[in-house]
């Protein structure tokens, strides 16, 4: 007798209704229950968190006659671009955009540079006292920026670049530089160190190991990183009407509590406007969201 036939022999025939194993590691029917479960809960919660955006988007496209007359709850008779013309042109949007893109770019990128290369250093050198270096920066994002309003008012009064651009750049660079700091520290503490070693065998400064090993690495944290500094000072209002005091230099934030002002009940208007000023963090979120919740996470363990 054969290997084959005896291994027929000995074993049973299989019951085409037992279940196999790839069935039970992809789950029974109680995996399944469970996943129609979820979807009933989170679709009526997803609906209920887009419904007022929709409802946004509907009214910016709606012409001010059909809202007056047949109200901000019907369903809409006409789609017009009024809003947005209006908006953009005597609200002042588009040029709000443009200083908001001269504000956040700016500052996501000077706020990453550093950050970058202090993270570099306290992970990376023996820097005597470098965990209170730390704990100090991170501890300077738990302020709340209520009392440091007036503070910052009079440093930048001083300094002479109160009402400028340039005054709010260095105000978020420098309140973000703790956080962003303390993200990448984690993350390149995570690298191992025979990478750096090796560099430095082969003759690589602690310049040439920063751009040419660590920052490629950092990519993940550093794009999630600029997705969430670039919501954040985009998005900003509280230091844009602290430190900017001529309309003409409002960001989009502050141009937008302004056009919510002056056209209170043209509703339209105002939909368009909080519309224009909600489209580019969303596409800079959805452009880098792969990497949001990875780039943050990476390295936490460590």
């Amino acid at each position: 007798m054969t290997a084959s036939a005896a291994a027929r022999t000995v074993d049973p025939p299989r019951d085409a209704s037992e279940p196999t194993a790839r069935t039970k590691a992809a789950g029974g029917p109680g995996r399944r229950r469970r996943g129609w479960v979820f979807h009933a809960v989170m679709a009526p919660l997803s609906l209920l968190w887009v419904a007022p955006m929709v409802f946004v988007l509907v009214i910016a496209f709606r012409s001010f006659d059909d809202i007056a007359q047949r109200g901000v709850a019907a369903l809409p008779d006409t789609f017009t671009l009024d809003g947005f013309r209006t908006a953009l042109g005597v609200g002042a949007m588009g040029r709000a955009l443009w200083i908001s893109v001269q504000v956040t770019v700016p500052a996501v990128l000077l706020s990453l540079l550093l950050a970058s290369m202090a993270a570099y250093a306290l992970s990376r050198h023996a820097i005597p006292g470098r965990r209170a270096i730390l704990l100090i920066m991170l501890a300077g994002n738990l302020l709340p920026p209520q009392i440091l309003l007036i503070p910052v008012a009079r440093i930048t009064e001083s300094l002479g670049v109160y009402d400028s651009v340039v005054g709010l750049v260095a105000i978020h660079v420098g309140f973000g530089l703790g956080f962003y700091t303390f993200v990448l520290h984690g993350f390149m503490r995570s690298i191992p160190a025979e990478l750096t070693d090796a560099a430095r065998i082969d003759g690589a400064g602690s310049v040439q190991t920063y751009a040419r090993i660590i920052m490629p690495l950092c990519r993940p944290s550093l794009a999630a990183l600029g997705a969430l500094a670039t919501t954040w000072i985009f998005n900003d209002l509280i230091w844009s009407i602290t430190v900017l005091r001529t309309e003409a230099k409002f960001p989009v934030t502050a141009a937008l509590l302004n056009l919510q002002g002056g056209y209170v009940s043209n509703w339209n208007v105002v939909a368009a406007g909080s519309v224009l000023a909600a489209v580019p963090t969303a596409a800079v979120f959805f452009a880098f969201q792969r990497h949001f919740v990875s780039g943050l996470l990476m390295g936490s363990s460590k």
